[in-house]
């Protein structure tokens, strides 16, 4: 990051900073929300910082922990994570960062509502409908997920909810089943449809994908069992949730599973706090210039889950930057 003099300017209800500034934002693969949100907030910043001010959005490919290397390590000053809960444990290095150790510097400017879940939905040909089920009719089933390979926070997620209920990749392969493994959500939805699994184990359950898919394939989602759960309730970034009775229309229950909920925007403790300041200014007092891109879906169907709450975005499993914390004091937001 380059930048030059240290004047910060602005009215009492628009900051802004008067010396030019380059910076390195870390998106999504390309085409998803991270990006969207990296843009939003990008024009916003730019519009308020000095003439030459610009920002790169990097692309990344793998499973979201690269990003957070990326800022963790100095090489960009900002990222989106996601789930929220899940990376709660980075400061430490315990459960998902265990493998690549803890992150101490990462620090939050605000969380973005995302209502997702993760759940394992099975094709009608099996005549399965809960994983007591599973483990007795032992299938062969092909399940398409994300990969498990350190990087990926799905396949992570995916894995450690399988041994749970006491199917790991062993007992599937022993069953004649195997899991078919790529990246990205929709990656997994598409081995679905065209036939080359006959289960999927993801989040991102309000997307079109998922829709079309339990509508034309009547798939069977699995509840997560109580056990399950309670066998995983020490572990950051596993906690019930639901969804909800009709969500779509060929599922008439309550489905029990686990929450994928919300998105982080990530800085290092040291990024100046005129640029966190104003950086945390134009994410909450911005917000309808997000919302707006979103509009045309209803709350529960779109990527983000709009309104936007300035009080709920204060609140971060990862401790607020100083000067982030500074703002959403002193406007009454926490």
């Amino acid at each position: 990051m380059t930048s030059t003099s240290e004047n910060i300017k602005g009215t009492d209800s628009e900051p802004s900073i008067s010396r030019s500034v380059t910076m390195h934002f870390i998106g999504d693969w390309g085409q998803a929300n991270f990006h969207r949100i990296c843009s939003w907030i990008t024009q916003e910043f730019c519009d308020r910082a000095g003439p030459r001010s610009r920002v790169a959005i990097w692309n990344m490919r793998g499973g979201g922990l690269e990003a957070l290397q990326l800022v963790s390590d100095g090489e960009a000053q900002l990222c989106i994570g996601t789930p929220a809960k899940l990376l709660s444990s980075i400061i430490t290095g315990e459960g998902m960062f265990a493998g690549s150790g803890p992150m101490p510097h990462l620090r939050a400017l605000a969380v973005l509502p995302q209502r997702d879940r993760m759940m394992l939905a099975i094709h009608p040909k099996y005549d399965v409908h809960s994983f007591e089920d599973l483990r007795r009719v032992k299938p062969p089933l092909r399940i398409a997920t994300s990969l498990n390979d350190g990087t990926n926070f799905i396949g992570y997620v995916a894995m450690r909810l399988m041994e749970a209920h006491g199917i790991d990749e062993a007992t599937l392969k022993e069953w004649g089943g195997s899991y078919i493994l790529t990246t990205r959500p929709e990656q997994a939805i598409a081995n679905m449809r065209s036939g080359q699994a006959d289960a999927v184990l993801q989040e991102a359950i309000m997307t079109p994908w998922w829709a079309e898919l339990i509508k034309d394939q009547n798939l069977v989602p699995i509840p997560v069992e109580k056990e399950a759960l309670e066998s995983l309730a020490s572990e950051p970034g596993f906690e019930p949730a639901s969804i909800r009775a009709g969500f779509w229309s060929s599922v008439p229950d309550e489905t029990p599973t686990i929450d994928f909920s919300d998105f982080i925007v990530l800085v290092r403790d040291d990024l100046p706090d005129d640029i966190a300041y104003l950086l945390t200014w134009c994410l909450v007092e911005t917000r309808k210039s997000l919302e707006i891109q979103y509009a045309h879906m209803p709350p529960e169907r779109s990527p983000l889950t709009y309104p936007l709450d300035p009080s709920s975005m204060a609140r971060s499993p990862i401790p607020l930057h100083t000067a982030a914390r500074r703002f959403y004091e002193e406007s009454g937001y926490i």
